[in-house]
């Protein structure tokens, strides 16, 4: 094994790395190049002075929350701290351009990616929200490593006179490892079941960024076929890697075709920006010249294979002052000790307890992004959710949709094909859409298209507002799910669209032209004041100006305040709008509404219906009503152990989510005892743990 180890690392044997290192260094600029064209394209948009987060309140922000120079700068070490205005945000952009051009033309290549890591750190770090891909990060450390990797010289061609060093080729090869181990041996640490029961790939293409037509009629294949993907995925991140170190050359290709073969179709499918170009790159790495001309001649490409042979000349070391290579060999041994946490962490080992100058050295140079993890899909969201933005003009009479160029809002609409490019506003706004808690970064875009602001604007398909801007904005949120394959024959639709209510409470352009949140502070006056009928018109405008909040109000004034059956009719009809919209507290109340015939007969289905909608979203008193409908037998769908699932749900709900009020959770604190009691004194011992199993997923 220690053999195989050297040989792994140039330390031994014939091999020689021209070539390969030739080939890698371009693939490394030319997705530089890509980063690049992408930052000049949409730089001022997101963090130019007027942008939707400026680098210079970033920076602010820093310099506020963080004791003196050093720290601020550690916390966001970039070259905007020089200035951060529009001349240094464009000039830092044509310098990381013209040097990732001149990667790729081979000029002074160390140079090059030196300029190429400094100036994207300076971008990354201070991008905030706009930079939570892990292929930026992915980026930053490709070209540190390769900085001692290239050759020296201004032209140096092969540079057959500045042969990469074992130690030098080692640290590139266990940084490719890294890339490849870590993202399989998360997938079994991190706990998602459905890497463990081989359900992963009926999530993976509907919750894809942006996933394509080929995504869509992958998830559409059997499940034997997605079994195969999972034992590709497993064999291309876990077995394939130790293969390249132990198995020497023969190993080598075979990881090389099986992570080049599993990259591509990643990028077919689901358009991770440049991802997955940048993972065939640096996949490149286990190459050596001899291998190279040995597939050749394989593939009767003899003349070619002498030809580089010819050109291929039997390199020697550089000739270094041993102060110099102790100097890199240190800074290599760093990087590697700084690397083993990460890799210890995707392992699943408990990093957080080892001791705090450890701990505390990782944290200080974690905004460098240059020593990293690999975890991409190590857990599954369940269901796609996205995030729409809703504008009116007249007074909320009718919404018009703002439509994202490349993300999925329509039930037949499918994204193209649009990688290695990165669409970093897209791609980002799919991100935080999945985070479990509201992304304030909408609100920041929901302001600027209220302004409006035409760089904004301009970022999505068209202007739905050509003739006067909004006035009102409605943040919206959905769930998409991928329809199966004779219903797409049949009506041409990629997706369910399921509304899944407000994400962000609604916003308003006020009479002095400044953007206000909605509020119900006037309609409460009112109420405070005994004037009912001023604050249910307040109230009834405000719900038709797009604030959720007030028709929950307005509906349970109806409801309970005024009393009478057409009172509770009106009520019905609000709480129909609202549980139509998606909105968990509409279903929770049209639920009740069928249950107690409340504007509308008794209906236990229906009632039940809405009831599961509204505890599939969350709520807790959905729940309780579930299982002491079931328990009470006055429509049982279910049985026993589905009653008591419910009733355990509802109870850890309360216990753990702030958002449930306090009259409803001392309401269940209540009954929902007495209910566990009754279930428990009719199940067997087997159906309780199951509903306690239940209750736990």
């Amino acid at each position: 094994m220690w053999q195989q180890i050297r040989e792994f690392s140039g330390a031994q044997g014939d091999a020689t790395y021209l070539w390969p290192r030739w080939i890698v260094l371009r693939a490394v600029g030319l997705v530089y190049m890509l980063a690049f064209a992408g930052i000049l394209k949409d730089q001022m948009v997101l963090v130019g002075p007027d942008g939707l987060v400026p680098i210079s309140d970033y920076l602010q922000h820093i310099a506020q929350t963080n004791p003196g120079v050093w720290s601020s700068f550690l916390a966001a070490p970039t070259l905007f701290w020089i200035s951060s205005g529009e001349v240094m945000i464009r000039l830092l952009s044509w310098i990381g351009m013209g040097a990732a051009v001149a990667l790729v033309l081979n000029l002074w290549p160390r140079f090059a990616l030196g300029a190429c890591w400094l100036v994207f750190l300076s971008f990354v770090s201070t991008w905030h929200a706009f930079s939570g891909a892990q292929l930026d990060n992915l980026l930053l450390e490709t070209a540190l490593l390769c900085i001692p990797f290239a050759p020296r010289g201004f032209r140096p061609k092969l540079g057959a006179d500045s042969a990469p060093s074992p130690l030098v080729l080692l640290m590139v090869r266990w940084f490719l490892f890294r890339v490849m181990f870590e993202a399989g041996i998360v997938k079994l640490t991190a706990g998602d079941p459905h890497w463990r029961d081989f359900s992963a790939m009926e999530l993976m293409y509907e919750t894809a960024p942006f996933p394509t037509f080929w995504g869509y009629l992958d998830h559409q294949m059997p499940r034997i076929y997605h079994v195969f993907e999972i034992s590709l995925t497993f064999f291309a991140e876990l077995v394939a890697p130790v293969l390249a170190v132990f198995a020497g050359r023969r190993g080598r290709w075979i990881a090389i075709i099986s992570w080049t073969v599993f990259q591509t179709g990643i990028q077919l499918t689901n358009n991770f920006g440049w991802l997955n170009m940048a993972s065939i790159g640096i996949g490149l790495l286990f190459l050596d010249d001899q291998m190279i001309q040995s597939a050749l001649r394989k593939l009767r490409l003899k003349a070619f294979a002498n030809w580089l042979s010819e050109k291929t000349p039997r390199s020697q070391l550089w000739p270094t002052k041993p102060w110099q290579y102790r100097t890199l060999a240190i800074a290599l041994w760093i990087h590697f000790a700084f690397s083993l946490f990460y890799f210890a962490k995707a392992s699943g080992v408990p990093v957080q307890n080892l001791p705090a100058p450890i701990t505390s050295a990782v944290k200080s140079i974690e905004a460098f992004g240059s020593v990293n993890e690999y975890y991409l899909y190590a857990k599954f969201a369940t269901v796609r959710s996205q995030v729409e933005f809703l504008g009116s003009n007249d007074g909320g009479k009718t919404w018009r949709t703002y439509h994202y160029r490349y993300m999925p809002q329509q039930p037949d609409e499918i994204s193209p094909h649009i990688a290695p490019w990165f669409v970093r506003f897209d791609a980002t706004l799919e991100l935080e859409a999945f985070k479990p808690v509201p992304s304030t970064l909408f609100k920041v875009v929901a302001s600027h298209l209220l302004k409006p602001n035409p760089k904004v604007v301009a970022l999505f398909r068209e202007n739905p507002f050509p003739d006067a801007p909004p006035t009102l904005m409605r943040i919206r949120s959905y769930h998409l799910r991928f329809t199966d394959w004779s219903t797409y024959q049949e009506t041409g639709h990629y997706w369910e669209v399921e509304p899944a209510g407000d994400y962000l409470p609604a916003m308003r352009v006020d009479l002095n032209g400044q953007i206000v949140p909605f509020d119900m502070m006037a309609g409460e006056a009112a109420l405070r004041r005994n004037d009912p009928s001023a604050a249910m018109a307040i109230f009834a405008r405000q719900y038709q100006e797009g604030y959720n909040p007030a028709g929950l109000r307005l509906a349970d004034y109806f409801l309970h305040g005024i009393g009478t059956p057409k009172a509770k009719a009106q009520a019905f009809v609000i709480f129909s709008e609202l549980a139509a919209d998606g909105e968990t507290r509409g279903e929770l109340n049209l639920g009740i509404c069928y249950e107690h015939g409340l504007g509308t007969p008794v209906d236990y289905p229906k009632s039940m219906h809405w009831y599961q909608r509204a505890a599939m979203h969350g709520s807790a008193f959905a729940h309780f009503n579930l299982g002491s409908m079931h328990t009470n037998e006055r429509h049982r769908v279910g049985d026993d152990t589905t009653a008591l699932t419910h009733l355990l749900k509802a109870r850890q709900l309360t216990a753990r989510d702030d958002s449930v009020s306090k009259g409803i959770s001392d309401f269940i604190a209540r009954q929902e005892p007495a209910l566990v009691q009754k279930l428990k004194q009719r199940m067997t011992p087997d159906e309780i743990a199951r509903a306690v199993e239940l209750a736990g997923q």
